[in-house]
């Protein structure tokens, strides 16, 4: 037997876990793999690889260190010239190279024998695993992918940008984009008068050419600055125009992007974003001059998916570390994990934890079944900010339960669950907050009522016995809200949970799918977790959805 060295020994007196790491985050999650199995085996393969490397403690260091030097902003040269460059460190660097030779940003369009009819579901597992090492650096990847949508609105910008776009190489030098092998997509929609109402921006844009504009104006947040080019909403002579804007012009200078600072945010630290004025900047026109709502939101639904997925990654994450840490220290004679209020307290949280991914996945499913089945269509256009809303809400009183669980070495910087928290409430801000989600469901409920009766078909049948009455209360929800606006959180948290619970049943998850119906649907109003009761096998749960190592 090797003996421990001195330092192993005193952690081991002193009752202190070792740290989660090295342990395969897609094998580890019964839920992931269950929900894997009929996908061809190069991709299960590649989930197993990804699993591996995102618990490393090679990839944990480059995360640490990537939000540890955040990106610096330099607007100056030392002649006085402009610059307008962002500096990261060489960790987001290392972190990107690998997420783009993954496909992160493009594999949903590539038409790959193994994803073909599951490329969504091919690609949310792939960012759900990464979600668990590193989120700042997934925004850049995520704009990139969901632009595509946007750039396909002009078939002309899509021959010029789309191969560069969907390259798998990363070329991080500061160069035109078209001397470039591989480019990423940045977005520009919120204005200080505007935020969400982007009909209420500002910025103008003049053609000058056959779908050529020129862009005056300012945007409050810009993500990515060091992008490769950003689509942007301007005021045409015509309405609100779409419009794909290069960071540099083809002689190589500077495009008229002035960066006035990068945000301090909250979290998401590894990532940069900036306020940004600009005047005679070009961009190409994407779809009509008037249109240009339209055509950012086939951009903006995509990134909604990523937003549920990336809080459902890191929620898993933070949640294993908690568990792993329970087990092995050792609270007034026995490990934590099987005191009973902690025990209740973890398979809680592993319900809501199985619920978010199992409902995330399910939304990645109909987005590749969208253009054959009008049912996954109906689906897809009801539950996207359904799901977005619910998956985003939970994840910071979630994360900070887990953190509760770990104790005061949780509320550390050294543990990977203190940037999980940090990083928590920005998918619930960013590409629509709670109440734009809510509005938006509003917005299908008026337009498109029987879209609703085809999700309520499917929670129906799949949640068994118990469907008809759970769609009873959904329609009666739907009903409140035709007579009153302020009622659109209660559907939207309702249909969440619902399809939830019926997603969990449908693929078999037993036990799981049961105690989650019977504390989220048929029990009372509750506001932290640790609320089972005796009937549900706690232990049973935790160990099942957190098998030990």
């Amino acid at each position: 037997m090797t003996q421990m060295t001195r330092t192993e020994q005193t952690l081991a007196d002193l009752n202190q876990p070792k740290l989660w790491t090295g342990i395969n985050a897609y094998r580890s999650d019964p839920l992931l793999v269950d929900g894997t199995a009929s996908l061809p085996k190069p991709l299960r393969d590649e989930f197993d690889a990804i699993g591996r490397q995102v618990t490393s403690a090679e990839a944990q260091e480059l995360a640490r260190m990537a939000n540890e030097s955040p990106p610096q902003l330099r607007t100056h040269g030392p002649r006085g010239e402009r610059l307008d460059v962002v500096d990261f460190h060489p960790a987001w660097h290392a972190l990107m190279r690998r997420s783009m030779a993954s496909g992160l940003h493009s594999s949903i369009w590539e038409n790959l024998p193994d994803e073909r009819g599951r490329a969504h579901k091919a690609r949310a597992v792939r960012f759900f695993l990464t979600a668990q090492l590193e989120s700042g650096h997934l925004c850049p990847l995520t704009m990139t992918s969901a632009s595509v949508a946007a750039i396909s609105a002009s078939p002309v910008v899509q021959r010029e940008w789309a191969g560069r776009i969907l390259s798998r190489k990363y070329d991080s030098t500061n160069r035109p984009a078209m001397q470039k092998a591989a480019v990423t997509i940045g977005m520009g929609m919120t204005e200080k008068q505007g935020g969400t109402d982007v009909r209420a921006n500002t910025t103008t844009a003049e053609r000058v050419g056959e779908g050529i504009y020129r862009l005056s104006g300012h945007k409050w947040f810009m993500s990515a600055p060091m992008s490769d080019a950003f689509v942007m909403l301007a005021q045409t002579r015509d309405g609100v125009g779409c419009f794909l804007v290069p960071r540099l012009l083809e002689d190589g200078t500077a495009n008229g992007l002035r960066f006035q600072r990068l945000k301090d945010k909250i979290g998401n630290r590894s990532n940069a974003s900036s306020e940004v004025e600009f005047n005679d900047t070009f961009g190409f026109l994407l779809g009509p001059p008037d249109a240009g709502i339209r055509t950012i939101l086939d951009m903006v639904t995509l990134t909604r998916l990523d937003c549920a997925l990336a809080s459902s990654g890191i929620m898993r994450a933070s949640l294993a570390e908690a568990v792993h840490h329970t087990r092995g220290r050792k609270v007034f004679g026995k490990n934590l994990v099987d005191q009973p209020i902690m025990t209740r307290v973890l398979a809680d949280m592993a319900l809501d934890v199985a619920a978010a991914t199992a409902l995330s996945l399910r939304l990645a499913e109909a987005f590749d079944r969208a253009p054959v089945s009008a049912d996954d269509a109906a689906y897809a256009r009801v539950m996207t900010p359904v799901t977005k809303y619910w998956c985003c809400k939970i994840a910071p009183a979630l994360i900070y339960e887990a953190m509760e669980c770990i104790g005061g070495s949780g509320y550390v910087e050294e543990r990977p669950i203190a940037r999980h928290y940090r990083e928590a409430p920005v998918n619930a801000i960013w590409e629509g907050s709670g109440n734009v989600m809510a509005l938006d469901v509003l917005r299908v409920l008026a337009r498109g009522k029987d879209l609703f009766e085809s999700v309520f078909a499917g929670i129906a049948r799949d949640l068994g016995p118990s469907g008809r009455k759970t769609v009873e209360v959904l329609r009666a929800a739907t009903s409140l809200c035709e007579r009153d606006e302020g009622a659109a959180r209660m559907l939207v948290e309702q249909l969440a949970l619902s399809a939830a619970a019926a997603e969990l049943n449908r693929i078999g998850a037993g036990r799981i799918a049961d105690a989650f119906l019977e504390t989220r649907l048929a029990a009372g109003w509750r506001s932290t977790y640790g609320m089972l009761d005796s009937r549900f096998d706690s232990a049973y749960i935790v160990d099942l959805l957190y098998p030990a190592a």
